[in-house]
């Protein structure tokens, strides 16, 4: 169905959401524009859509057609969304050369011989000229939600609608949520962890601690419960950590039945590829709830691409948690940045289409003498965002619980008003989408109403 990915996003009556094809898409794929702030990528029924992403791309928006009640689209909206969120463009990580996967393969099959300095040279030049990179959007990329919000309007339009009520994005409320995780990676890091908790403990902040299962450290049934006893979350990460999961289809499966035995153990419902390798067609074998593999714009990640959003969204029966800002280790060793100064903008950007701000912070080299103040400053500054904006602060499985039910959620006529129903019903709130001076703008129904 075309309109799915919006009617996802708002949880809003079918019957505001009517789309068709304008006309006969191209065999081809390629860029376009929809709309000034949103590049898409796939099949078109326009001609120009065959131009690089370099170039001035066609507007699309020209050929909508708005009227009795439809909107009649030169494109598949759930296609091309489906190529942002699982990385279906070219210059993606899923679309990796040869000679790359065998750089990949000679830098792991190295990296134990190195240390972190060299290591470091190494992953710079990988990513010299990554500002240049079009697309995604740097720093952050919310093409996603400008389609969805653009698709909305346009629909409001063609019916003669003012305002269409919707289930609001998270319970309560809230302007936008937050998720801290914290990646161990090696001994050392492992060692810390007490400190961590007890640094984010201090700052009111729980988060979810990802462990390799094998191969990088002892991992003890104490030292797991000691993280859930105090309130935070065990993770899966990778199997190993050595880069190479998703190298060989067999050798994958060989490796996610470990994966998925370690999940069990571990009660553990979210899983993370090491280094953000990722494909997101293979999923479906991971016995996980959540992922939290796919970055939101990897310009500086070792596999590029993005899935250009800030909300959770399902691969298949998996919820995909995506990485939303910046990774420390990139802050610190490849922008070489002290200060929280990126992330208080990827925070700023996020917030404003209310979304979900997720981190990765690892122990490994956040609580060196000149990276833990900077994580004491970014703790603060999100402490007052909790206190000030109306932040839900939640654990990734909380969030999971969240959009699993808020995907089931409706909203349905009552009398002369509309209402919420489904399971957790009463933790959602009902807002409305207006057109304002030919903007999109949210408001939140009263507490009584949304009963």
């Amino acid at each position: 169905m075309l309109s799915r990915p919006v009617r996802d996003r708002y949880r809003c009556p079918e019957t505001f959401l009517d789309f068709s094809l304008s006309g006969k898409v191209s065999s081809a794929e390629g860029y376009f524009r929809f709309g000034p702030d949103a590049t898409c990528y796939g099949h078109s029924s326009s001609a120009l859509c065959d131009r690089p992403i370099e170039s001035l791309l066609y507007d699309s928006v020209e050929e909508v057609v708005a009227g009795e009640g439809q909107l009649k689209l030169p494109f598949n909206p759930a296609e091309i969304i489906d190529n942002l969120r699982l990385e279906r463009y070219p210059d993606s990580g899923s679309r990796e050369k040869g000679y790359e996967k065998l750089q990949r393969k000679l830098y792991y099959l190295l990296r134990p011989l190195t240390n972190r300095a060299a290591r470091r040279k190494i992953q710079k030049f990988h990513l010299r000229n990554w500002e240049k990179r079009p697309f995604p959007r740097w720093p952050v990329d919310t093409t996603v939600e400008s389609i969805c919000e653009r698709l909305l309007l346009l629909s409001m339009e063609a019916q003669g609608l003012d305002r269409v009520p919707f289930v609001w994005f998270w319970p309560g409320g809230v302007r936008g949520c937050v998720v801290m995780t914290h990646d161990v990676e090696n001994e050392v890091g492992r060692n810390l962890c007490a400190s961590l908790m007890d640094l984010d403990d201090s700052f009111g902040i729980k988060a979810s601690f990802q462990i390799v299962p094998e191969g990088r450290y002892a991992v003890s049934s104490k030292f797991l419960e000691t993280i859930r006893t105090r309130g935070f979350e065990v993770g899966i990460q990778d199997l190993n950590h050595d880069g190479r999961l998703f190298d060989d289809r067999e050798e994958f499966l060989r490796r996610v039945a470990l994966i998925n035995r370690y999940g069990t153990s571990y009660a553990a419902k979210g899983f993370r590829a090491a280094v953000l390798y990722r494909k997101p067609e293979w999923f479906d074998t991971l016995n996980f709830s959540y992922d939290m593999s796919i970055p939101n714009v990897a310009h500086l990640d070792a596999q590029h691409g993005g899935c250009c959003t800030v909300m959770p969204y399902f691969i298949g029966n998996i919820l995909e948690l995506p990485v939303t800002a910046s990774q420390d280790y990139m802050l610190f060793h490849l922008l070489n940045q002290r200060s929280i100064d990126l992330w208080k903008a990827q925070i700023e950007l996020i917030l404003g289409k209310s979304g979900m701000a997720s981190f990765i912070i690892h122990p490994d080299y956040v609580m060196e003498p000149d990276t833990k103040p900077v994580y004491q400053a970014l703790l603060g500054y999100l402490r007052n965002l909790r206190e000030e904006k109306q932040v839900w602060f939640g654990l990734p499985s909380e969030v999971d619980s969240w959009w699993r039910a808020r995907s089931k959620m409706s909203v349905v006529r009552h009398n002369n008003s509309w209402r919420i129903e489904g399971e957790q019903a009463e933790r959602a709130v009902l807002a409305c989408a207006r057109k304002v001076d030919g903007n999109l703008v949210y408001e939140l129904a009263n507490a009584a109403e949304a009963r």
